[in-house]
């Protein structure tokens, strides 16, 4: 029998394959081009290419090298599953089932797709056959750590805290954290006396959010605790009560002089753990007075509540297009209650709209001049009210127990907001949830609060 193996376009396969394996993706879509250039009929080249296309952006050509591989090779499961998770994040959820349902006929065993098959009924808000998609995949696979989290994303978003908290450790990146640090992880026992390293492993928003575990641990007895977190956050979180010692991502620090650490967003299953499901009351962080002062210079001061919002989030989180307005100008009707003064707190993506919609929605822009999270802090503790999708600048205000209204898509909303209601145990009494109806009617969101905020100028 003819051995193809070492074919030219094979060998370029196999370069290809190992440029993946080492992230490059330039030099492995180059790699698959050659060897399909060589041999157009090459069904996994091409699906390789797809799938690096996939990843780096390119959806429309990616889906077409996908679909030419499965005209090539029908029988390619892993092919039906990327293209079924490429036509998911199109919200193209009807064929996207269809590509599953294929790759379940071809492998009904594999892990993988049931998982996804969970997600995409999850991110429907089909809770029961999520939650049995994503537990038959793993007994499928109990080393498969994407359809744990996607089951602690249910059971949290259900208030199903116990079994959540666990699941969630099968977030991505803990693995790797815990190779880096060269410590014991702490347990759940006696702290007393103890130095304890904290790491926020997630971003500005979860960290403001869980940081307030940090007061729990220093009432179990922690002599010294340690916050590594993002440099943005440094100054605010001086002001955490339990809290030590401040360290950014970008300097060093020494982890051997901790006797145990903890990755922050375990902190939350241990306190359960221990019977303290909200371990501190609002607010748990505070604004610097000085910083009150300079950026009271740069705030309105005609008469009215002066109301500040935040329209999109960070345009590289996951389902950032679900969660931001399309533009400034969406939020119009604000403008028709009379007796407020608006302030934009939006700084990176969409800061320079309001100077756009100056004539029709004038707002003091101060987002693009804020230096960190402290001074936000010392902006938003001078307002009346906060109005944010959800991004750090919401959990910010709640933490400082500042009334905030939160606008939350109906597609993937997080898991701490719940499926429904307009209150949060997160942040109670200072947050009010505004959600969409149906997927994309940010219009009906809109209208809600500007008739919520007639009543609120009118009781005011």
């Amino acid at each position: 029998m003819e051995d193809h193996s070492a074919t030219p376009a094979r060998v370029l396969f196999h370069q290809g394959e190992q440029h993946v394996d080492a992230a490059a993706w330039a030099l492995a879509e180059q790699a698959f081009r050659q060897a399909l250039a060589l041999e157009p009929g090459f069904a996994e080249a091409q699906a390789n290419l797809g799938y690096v296309r996939d990843l780096q952006g390119d959806s429309a050509e990616a889906e077409a090298c996908y679909r030419g591989a499965l005209e090539l090779n029908p029988d390619a499961a892993v092919v039906h599953l990327n293209l079924g998770a490429l036509l998911a994040r199109q919200k193209r959820h009807t064929e996207a089932e269809g590509c599953y349902a294929a790759a379940l006929a071809l492998e009904p065993d594999s892990s993988a797709v049931w998982s996804n098959l969970g997600a995409l009924n999850l991110n429907l808000q089909r809770e029961e056959t999520a939650e049995a998609c994503l537990r038959h995949a793993m007994a499928l696979d109990p080393t498969n750590a994407r359809p744990r989290f996607n089951l602690a994303y249910l059971q949290l978003r259900r208030g199903q805290l116990e079994e959540g908290w666990s699941l969630l450790e099968a977030r991505s990146g803990l693995a790797l954290l815990e190779q880096q640090i060269q410590l014991p992880r702490w347990q759940g026992d006696s702290l007393a006396g103890k130095s304890l390293l904290v790491v926020a492993e997630a971003g500005h928003g979860d960290t403001i959010h869980f940081c307030r575990y940090v007061v729990w641990l220093k009432e179990q007895g922690a002599r010294h605790i340690s916050l590594v977190c993002p440099p943005a956050l440094v100054a605010l979180l001086q002001t955490l009560a339990g809290v030590d010692c401040i360290y950014a991502y970008d300097e060093a620090f020494d982890d051997k002089a901790h006797d145990d650490w903890l990755p922050l967003l375990s902190a939350p299953g241990l306190a359960h753990a221990h019977g303290c499901a909200q371990p501190v009351g609002l607010p748990y962080l505070k604004s610097d007075a000085e910083r009150r002062k300079t950026w009271a210079t740069l705030l309105p001061t005609a008469p009215g509540l002066r109301v500040g919002l935040v329209w999109k989030g960070n345009a590289d989180f996951e389902n950032d297009s679900d969660r931001s307005l399309g533009h400034f100008q969406w939020l119009e009707p604000l403008w028709t209650v009379d007796g407020l003064c608006f302030v934009s707190l939006q700084k990176g993506n969409g800061e320079q709209e309001p100077s756009q919609c100056a004539s029709t929605q004038p707002a003091t822009e101060i987002g693009p001049l804020l230096n960190d999270f402290a001074d936000a802090a010392a902006v938003i503790d001078q307002l009346d009210l906060v109005i944010s999708v959800d991004t750090a600048i919401a959990h910010l205000a709640g933490a400082l127990g500042k009334p905030c209204w939160l606008l939350l898509p109906w597609y993937m909303p997080d898991w701490r907001w719940r499926a429904q209601g307009n209150e949060t145990p997160w942040y109670p009494g200072a947050m009010r949830l505004f959600r969409q109806q149906s997927d994309g009617d940010w219009s009906g969101v809109v209208q809600e609060v500007t008739q919520a905020l007639q009543t609120h100028v009118a009781t005011a």
